[in-house]
């Protein structure tokens, strides 16, 4: 590998594509100013060829999910000297076929569900890629988003624990990702040092929620910084795995302006993987699934 980016975060951190991989939109995009490595996922490939990108992200199902993707993926990432960052969801992409929380967690616990951990991980060890498993994220967000999320946390910590467990016999070179959304209570969902090599949080800045929830602007800081002073609480490396911002170009800007600048109040940021794909479920309170993608964030 070349020394691009932090040699830290290549070695910890991956990302990768969709089953759609392979179509490309035609306009290339830059990554925003800055120091901080970055990530992208990226299922249009606006960032195909950008230099800048150091991670490729992934998003998967369990049940329904097409394994010779991964091997797309790693070839596609060491092409561009690129790490892998695995988003493994445990349901289907089929939300007409969705099982309930209490199945998910009755399934994990009796092992319903090793095989497909399993079948994931045996294909994560034979990539060439650095490779970060990140395993039902967002656990502490209880908006009913995600069928792992608000659960008791010992039985999302039990579950987690099996899950990461039945990855690393197959996979024992992959770094884990524990990625809570951020907020107050993260805390109470952390499997131990053992489980955990690096922190992962969420920050997404939407100009029209700001605007009628708080009456102005929030800045990318303003929504990072109690979440980075959560996550930096367990010495580990911590990563913005999910990122994204919609508004008017004054908002864009700057926010374009603060997610890659290196601060020594923030040692242990290692990296932030943007989003740059369409929301998947609608925000609450009518304010629709905003179009993260770069292409597509100003909306003056």
């Amino acid at each position: 590998m070349t020394n691009r980016g932090d040699g830290r975060l290549r070695a910890a951190l991956g990302a990768a594509l969709i089953a759609a991989f392979g179509t490309f939109g035609v306009a290339a995009q830059a990554a925003p100013p800055g120091t901080v490595p970055y990530g992208v996922y990226d299922p249009d490939g606006d960032f195909e060829n950008d230099n800048e990108v150091v991670i490729e992200h992934l998003f998967l199902p369990w049940e329904d999910v097409y394994l010779p993707s991964l091997n797309d993926a790693d070839a596609y990432a060491r092409e561009r000297d690129r790490a892998l960052l695995v988003t493994l969801e445990p349901w289907t992409w089929s939300r007409s076929e969705r099982n309930t929380a209490q199945y998910l967690r009755r399934g994990i616990s009796d092992g319903s569900y090793d095989g497909n951990m399993k079948a994931v991980c045996d294909v994560l060890a034979t990539l060439e890629s650095p490779v970060t498993l990140r395993w039902g994220h967002e656990m502490d967000d209880d908006n009913g988003q995600f069928i792992w999320a608000g659960w008791k946390p010992e039985d999302y910590i039990a579950a987690y624990k099996r899950m990461v467990d039945i990855c690393r016999t197959s996979a024992p070179n992959i770094t884990v990702m524990w990625s809570p959304l951020g907020d107050d209570g993260m805390q109470d969902y952390y499997p131990g040092d053992d489980y955990v090599d690096l922190v992962g949080i969420s920050v997404f800045g939407l100009q029209a929620w700001d605007q009628a929830k708080f009456g102005r602007d929030r800045s990318y800081e303003e929504i990072f910084k109690p979440r980075y002073e959560r996550a930096a609480a367990y010495g580990k490396p911590v990563v913005v795995a999910e990122l994204g911002y919609v508004g008017k170009r004054e908002y864009v800007e700057a926010w374009d302006n603060e997610v890659r600048q290196a601060k020594p109040e923030y040692p242990s940021l290692v990296g932030v993987a943007y989003f740059n794909y369409p929301e998947v479920y609608p925000w609450p309170e009518g304010f629709g699934m905003p179009d993260w993608r770069v292409k597509n964030q100003i909306l003056d």
